[in-house]
């Protein structure tokens, strides 16, 4: 019986995802419908519609995979938090925020010094 239940402990842990592994759900549907509502009570001519914002979200979604697993887990834990702030849940953010964050940090990484070296032409 120990064994048993030694060997699925085993298996189970090796199925457990750490949360920051894996893309955030995210609900897009209420901020979609939140969007959708305030650009109609604005009487926007070119309001954008919920079907608009979903597929937005869903293509954000998208591109977010294949970065996701890419980014570095500070920046994928910052951009959850603020892609995921409140009640406005969005892909589109939380693609923009790692976009950006991958942008400063290649920014950031100053490129090989190729300057003169004092040995460089000894043999």
């Amino acid at each position: 019986m120990k064994v048993a239940l030694l060997s699925f402990a085993l298996v189970a842990g090796q199925l457990a995802i750490p949360v920051s592994d894996s893309i955030p759900q995210l609900n897009v549907e209420s901020l979609c419908r939140a969007t959708t509502d305030i650009d109609n009570s604005m009487g926007l001519t070119r309001a954008q519609s919920f079907d608009d914002c979903m597929r937005d979200e869903m293509t954000a979604k998208q591109k977010t995979i294949g970065l996701w697993a890419t980014s570095p887990a500070s920046v994928r834990d910052e951009c959850e938090g603020e892609a995921s702030t409140g009640d406005s849940q969005s892909y589109v953010d939380l693609l923009t925020c790692i976009q950006m964050s991958n942008l400063a940090n290649a920014e950031s990484s100053p490129p090989p010094l190729r300057g003169a070296s004092k040995n460089r032409n000894r043999n």
